[in-house]
């Protein structure tokens, strides 16, 4: 199993010049290490939506990579994302699911089936690629390799479970932060042009 901290950090070092959108628990791990907060995205109050934007983004943007830092839980309540973005086949596209086999926002709550297998569902749904890790020295010595594959690409994490003290911020102040995020985006990605 593999470390939230362990995972955010491998996968930090192969960014580039990636756009970043997370959700729910893996965003407080992302905000700490990126050095880009122009290029992130962090969906706190739209549990499920993190590939879905991503998706939009990385059609939109098909000269730079899409990475989506998502969870189990989240993933689980928009399989349909899976076969959507199979659909649409963006070769930029880099899908994280980190799996702790819980719903770790709202206090720890198993998911539904804990023993699903996230690269084999990518497969079936028509991902390029479909990957599995459960070290972080498998991880960090095969993603270098992984990022540059045509995606769309999935990459399944066994990530050790950490249930929050707290829950999602849910105030009318960080439901304004992604829409200035996505306007921050919008302009990094038109002034690189």
């Amino acid at each position: 199993m593999i470390s939230y901290t362990d995972a955010i950090d491998v996968i930090h070092r192969e960014r580039g010049d990636a756009v970043c959108v997370t959700t729910m628990t893996q965003t407080s791990y992302w905000y700490a290490v990126s050095e880009r907060p122009d290029l992130d995205i962090g969906i706190a109050n739209g549990m499920s939506k993190a590939s879905s934007l991503a998706l939009g983004i990385a059609v939109g943007a098909p000269d730079r990579n899409v990475i989506v830092l998502d969870g189990d839980g989240s993933l689980l309540m928009n399989l349909g994302s899976l076969v959507t973005v199979a659909g649409q086949r963006p070769e930029n596209f880099y899908h994280f699911v980190f799996d702790n086999g819980i719903y770790a926002v709202t206090g720890g709550q198993p998911v539904p089936n804990p023993k699903v297998d996230y690269a084999k569902m990518a497969e079936a749904s028509g991902y390029a690629q479909a990957y599995r890790f459960t070290s972080v020295e498998s991880l960090a010595s095969e993603l270098p390799g992984v990022m540059q594959k045509p995606g769309p690409v999935l990459i399944h994490l066994a990530i050790v479970g950490e249930p929050a003290d707290e829950g999602v911020d849910q105030t009318w102040e960080s439901n304004a932060k992604m829409p200035a995020q996505i306007r921050a985006l919008k302009k990094a990605l038109s002034d690189s042009v």
